[in-house]
């Protein structure tokens, strides 16, 4: 969350000439509700089976897309299995402390909500590392290209995930 993957998503699909898809908009429109609303009614093991279901059906698509996949879709082996064998899977990644002040208050982020004592009393920028700690084998398993994000505008992260497409699997770093 904050890396810029639903702008960033939205620019490449304009720039190929694709549809862009965000999983957790498309999510949000089956439920009928907010992810964090999702998160308080249902759980994030609700959450996830959703979003797989997203992920399989958008992927077995025949339309080519660019698809804005949220970073706990890595989470399931059978969705990172697809990630990597159908699609070019682009890694936006930043920093913790990058990270907790683009997204900046919690409020919309079920994840960083420190409501009661959760899990995310202990501070965004811990969370996101934490979380980042957790994922990174899992992101580096399905990533064909990475780019470090830190201090880019979302234009030159678009430029960046264009060459990295069209250059093929590669490690793209500033």
């Amino acid at each position: 969350m904050g890396a810029g993957k639903s702008t960033v998503g939205r620019i490449v699909a304009a720039r190929l000439g694709r549809v862009h898809i965000d999983t957790d908009e498309e999510v949000e429109r089956i439920a009928g509700s907010s992810v964090s609303a999702i998160f308080s009614a249902h759980g994030e093991a609700w959450f996830r089976a959703e979003e797989s279901r997203v992920v399989a059906s958008v992927l077995a698509g025949a339309v080519p897309a660019v698809i804005s996949v949220g970073g706990g879709a890595v989470l399931d082996p059978v969705t990172r299995l697809a990630l990597r064998a159908r699609g070019t899977v682009v890694w936006l990644r930043a920093r913790p402390e990058t990270l907790a002040r683009r997204v900046g208050g919690t409020g919309d982020r079920p994840l960083l909500a420190a409501e009661a004592g959760g899990p995310a009393a202990e501070g965004p920028t811990a969370v996101l590392a934490r979380l980042e700690a957790e994922r990174r084998p899992m992101y580096e398993e399905v990533a064909s290209t990475v780019i470090d994000v830190d201090g880019l505008t979302p234009e030159a992260v678009v430029d960046w995930v264009v060459a990295g497409v069209a250059g093929g699997p590669d490690e793209v770093r500033r």
